[in-house]
């Protein structure tokens, strides 16, 4: 959400640098709405003035003992008029904040304009991809070759978009899970929780998700409950409507979680294997921050997923979102992209934003500094890491010709093995 007084105050500039990523903003329509607000606040608080002067000339009058009866059912009708009013630009408040609620935020000075991802900007290059002298293959034929992957009893079960892990599949999947929340809560000064898989239309609409991205999501019938998207939406409203102490800031919070996902309007697009999927696992990192320290913790929050990487031994790159690629809430993004050699593609793991204070200012979250100033608090998060499409770049990246699957050093000792066979098992 917007500040509204920074938005009416700065509407042209604020439409220019909306227009960077592909929104349009309709300022006659805001100027108009405006326009109408301010002359019903007007003349609100003109009849007001005279009201009061009009009462305590009918305070005098009585005094003296003279009639005052017209002068009362004059008072009485600007009453009415005066409710009449206050209505009116409630009403109109209500409808500019709806009008704000389905605007993007702003992108932060530092993110770079662009159309498309065809524009995002390459940071960093972390490791190189591995020479194979045989070709590799893709996770949606290894994995079933193994028998550790099945999409076509996922599908009878379920349907289409979801997977069955068997055996050393799913213990795979459940040895990154342990790791990354170890990684973050040992190393990264991350603190485990364990939230709701459910959340209500309250929690949406803090974190951004509602009410524009609703057919996104999973909705449950008689109930006020969606199946969570991503962590980040019961992370962040642990602290909806509550004031943190600044001086105790930043908090960092992780969590693993399920995930679903609609995939609406992604038909078509990863069809194949489980790098879209309507249910997945991932690991979730939520910081709140003072607005002074929001970017340098970007910067943390990215090299903590940046780790979990590099502990892997996966190749990756950390891209800059340009304007017109960002997500919704964010102000600015990085996203880390892993090398996956079964596609002979880059595809991204994770997506680390700072939300500066737009998701704060619609779910309520403050800070205060030691001074008594109180503020609204910065939110980021970041994957750390997509469990599944982890599984899937250890799959690809660590393949021999044989059929089997050497495991990084770092899982090892979360699955008492060093590979996965030809045939699934764990040895």
């Amino acid at each position: 959400m917007h500040d509204l007084a920074n938005f009416r105050a700065n509407l042209d500039a604020i439409a220019a640098r909306l227009s960077d990523r592909g929104f349009t903003l309709n300022v006659a329509e805001f100027r108009e709405i405006d326009a109408r607000r301010r002359a019903a606040l007007t003349e609100a608080e003109q009849l007001k003035a005279q009201r009061n002067a009009e009462s305590q000339e009918i305070g005098k009058l009585k005094k003296a003992g003279q009639d005052t009866a017209g002068l009362q059912a004059k008072v009485r009708a600007m009453g009415e008029r005066i409710s009449q009013l206050d209505e009116q630009v409630k009403a109109l408040d209500d409808e500019f904040r709806e009008h704000l609620a389905s605007i993007p935020n702003v992108p932060n000075e530092s993110v770079p304009t662009g159309r498309s991802s065809e524009e995002n900007v390459e940071v960093k290059c972390w490791g190189t991809p591995r020479q194979f002298d045989f070709e590799p293959k893709a996770h949606w034929d290894l994995g079933p070759e193994m028998g550790i992957l099945d999409f076509e009893r996922a599908a009878k079960i379920t349907g289409a978009r979801f997977a069955l892990y068997f055996g050393a599949g799913a213990r795979l999947e459940r040895a990154l899970i342990n790791f990354m929340l170890d990684l973050h809560t040992r190393e990264h000064g991350y603190t485990e929780v364990l939230p709701p898989f459910l959340v209500n239309s309250a929690s949406l609409f803090g974190t951004g998700q509602l009410p524009k991205f609703a057919d996104d999501l999973f909705k449950c019938e008689k109930f006020d409950f969606w199946l969570i998207p991503t962590a980040e939406v019961p992370v962040t409203n642990i602290y909806r409507d509550e004031t943190l102490d600044g001086d105790a800031l930043p908090i960092r919070y992780c969590a693993f979680t399920p995930c679903f996902r609609s995939e609406a309007g992604s038909y078509g697009r990863d069809v194949r294997g489980i790098i879209r999927q309507h249910q997945f696992q991932k690991v979730e990192l939520v910081n709140f921050t003072r607005p002074d320290q929001s970017y340098q913790e970007l910067e943390h929050l990215t090299e903590s997923a940046e780790r979990v990487l590099e502990k892997l031994g996966l190749p990756y790159r950390r891209v800059v979102l340009c304007t017109g690629d960002m997500g919704f809430s964010s102000a600015k993004t990085y996203d880390l992209e892993v090398w996956m050699p079964g596609q002979n593609a880059f595809r991204e793991i994770s997506s680390c934003s700072n939300f500066e204070s737009f998701q704060a200012r619609r779910a309520g979250i403050r800070c205060k500094t030691a001074k008594g100033k109180s503020e609204f608090a910065h939110t980021l998060n970041g994957s750390g890491l997509a469990v599944g499409r982890t599984w899937v770049a250890i799959v690809e990246n660590y393949q021999q010709n044989d059929g089997s699957v050497v495991l990084p050093e770092a899982l090892r000792p979360y699955l008492n093995a060093e590979r996965i066979a030809k045939n699934g098992e764990l040895v």
